[in-house]
């Protein structure tokens, strides 16, 4: 058995930025009821000719780039996305052909916003194993394609982005146990259906799980990594909304801990929020490497996944 660890990472962004008082010339909305509600003030969001695989190409590259590696170095794929049109090829597949990976296994993981924690431990599982050595693991998300853009409570929330992590297999464990799972049968409080598939929410009802049933789901995947939630330098939760990001990183006691607060600026991208968080910390030097940081995912099935990480 091998351990892993993450060598680098990458972010990427659109260009467009929709600003609140661009959404309140679209809906019922402002800037105050916004920022009161969800905390956010802006989100980016992709034009029609940028895909997910796009978006999870240029993350992809920068953590490529960052870690010193070419792409036939690479030997797995995955991709946490809920926002791919097409069925087959998949954004794994697609992403590897943009790059120039030469013959990886490329896997797309659908665990809506807990997607990339999910992809993280897998791949971590993977590279234990010896079934891989290097892995791309990517979360992307296109939410600007599935927004109900009629629907002030819910149109506010959303934006686009890709975050990428390089994992290499490593003598030490750099990637700590992952703790997960799901509530199935409140899977309809957050929802990706239809024809055409369309967002929706009861926020209330996640607001709720959220603050009061994770922040002890969180303290376990620090025990057991063998650390106490006071030993972690940063806390990168999912940014679904502010709202929600405080009160439960306050509640996990990671009291001496950077509480990244992205969604601010990007609103929730899913699957991208956790990574691209994550790879925001680490560039601006808010984390320095072998610092413990959580992550940790929840949303869509209201499924969740958190693991203690070493900063590259």
């Amino acid at each position: 058995m091998h351990g892993s660890r993450i060598t680098a990472v990458g972010h990427y962004q659109p260009a467009k930025v929709l600003t609140n008082e661009d959404l309140a010339e679209m809906v019922d909305t402002s800037d105050e009821w916004i920022r009161s509600r969800v905390g956010i003030r802006t989100r980016r969001i992709a034009g029609p000719d940028e895909p997910v695989d796009e978006l999870a190409a240029h993350a992809a590259a920068k953590a490529l780039a960052s870690a010193g590696l070419t792409p036939a170095d690479i030997d797995l794929v995955l991709v946490a996305t809920s926002t791919a049109i097409d069925r087959s090829p998949n954004m794994a597949a697609r992403v590897a052909a943009r790059l120039g990976i030469p013959s990886p296994a490329a896997m797309d993981v659908n665990v809506v916003c807990a997607g990339f924690t999910h992809a993280l431990a897998t791949a971590d599982h993977t590279l234990r194993a010896g079934a891989a050595s290097r892995a791309l693991v990517i979360g992307a998300d296109k939410m600007s394609d599935v927004a109900d853009w009629t629907d002030r409570t819910t149109c506010v929330l959303v934006g686009d982005g890709a975050g990428a992590a390089v994992l290499e297999t490593a003598p030490e464990p750099g990637v700590g146990p992952v703790l997960w799972g799901s509530v199935p049968e409140m899977g309809h409080a957050v929802r990706i259906e239809g024809t055409p598939p369309r967002f929706a929410q009861e926020g209330q009802s996640v607001y709720r799980w959220a603050t009061t049933r994770l922040p002890a789901i969180a303290r376990q995947a620090c025990e057991k990594a063998g650390l106490a939630p006071a030993d972690l330098a940063a806390v990168v939760l999912h940014q679904a909304n502010l709202r929600i990001v405080e009160p439960l990183a306050e509640k996990i006691g990671a009291v001496n801990a950077v509480v990244a607060r992205d969604v601010t600026e990007s609103g929730n991208t899913s699957a991208a929020s956790v990574p691209l968080a994550f790879s925001k910390l680490v560039e601006r030097g808010d984390v320095s490497s072998g610092d413990p940081v959580l992550l940790f995912a929840f949303g869509g099935n209201l499924s969740y996944a958190g693991q203690v990480v070493r900063c590259p």
